[in-house]
């Protein structure tokens, strides 16, 4: 059994899938990008930082398939969320 909020869900239909919100800012762009990505935020640390370090570009994978890239160089800020699991499944909730 798994319990969500208030209601309680047998384990059997539940899958926890781990996400990482993130949100990107690029220089002299009005907008940022947000996506969410099955990396872990400490691999997206280690991954800025390398990108960072060689003036190269950041490379992130996305959720639904395909990868956001992203210049080093024009990145103003990245800002995520932590790993957390979350309850998708059959129930009624």
């Amino acid at each position: 059994m798994l319990t969500t909020g208030k209601q309680t869900v047998p384990a059997a239909f539940v899958v926890l899938r781990s996400t990482v919100e993130v949100r990107i800012g690029v220089q002299s762009a009005p907008r940022e990008l947000a996506v969410e990505t099955p990396t872990s935020a400490e691999q997206i640390e280690r991954d800025l930082a390398d990108a960072i370090a060689g003036a190269g570009i950041f490379t992130l994978a996305v959720e639904k398939g395909g990868k956001v890239l992203v210049p080093a160089d024009k990145i103003a800020y990245v800002e995520f969320t932590g790993t957390e699991g979350r309850p998708i499944g059959f129930g009624n909730i």
